[in-house]
């Protein structure tokens, strides 16, 4: 089932005060037709304001691609277990904000916002784990924890060759 501006399966006022936002963003013309939600999120991401840096132009696609993949995966059916429903809203809902997290470290120069964005990543997936716990789910696979990523343009620098 694809969760549409037209649809009411659970996040009804989310799908209308997006709508809102998408209204006075988007063209006539692309509202005209029923999209789906994560349709909407990826052409605002879309749109930019003011010229912007390579690094900057690829974060905002890992962004937009974090956020679509939320949207789509948090379109659930619902079960009739309100517990469960929840879980499978809010897992896919932390996993966007671990990898929100993950490319600010990849792009982000801010050393408090890199230390902050790795505090992120942990204490998502520990309540990813504490959810799944509660409803005698299993775990999701081990994943590394975060390092200290050098942000992307020194990732670039690093990876040139230096002058012989």
């Amino acid at each position: 089932m694809s969760m549409t501006l037209r649809s009411s399966v659970g996040s009804h006022a989310a799908a209308i005060a997006f709508g809102a936002i998408a209204v006075a963003i988007l063209p006539s013309a692309y509202l005209a037709k029923p999209h789906l939600l994560a349709d909407y999120i990826a052409a605002i991401c879309a749109n930019t304001f003011h010229p912007v840096s390579a690094a900057e132009t690829s974060y905002l696609a890992d962004n937009a691609t974090a956020m679509t993949k939320m949207m789509i995966d948090m379109d659930i059916r619902p079960s009739g277990d309100i517990d469960s429903d929840f879980v499978a809203m809010m897992v896919p809902h932390h996993q966007g904000a671990i990898e929100m997290a993950q490319a600010q470290l990849r792009y982000g120069r801010n050393d408090q916002l890199r230390r902050l964005s790795q505090e992120i990543i942990v204490t998502q997936q520990q309540e990813i784990v504490a959810m799944r716990l509660a409803l005698g789910q299993p775990l999701p696979p081990p994943a590394p924890a975060p390092d200290q990523v050098p942000p992307a343009e020194q990732n670039q620098a690093n990876s040139r060759p230096s002058a012989p």
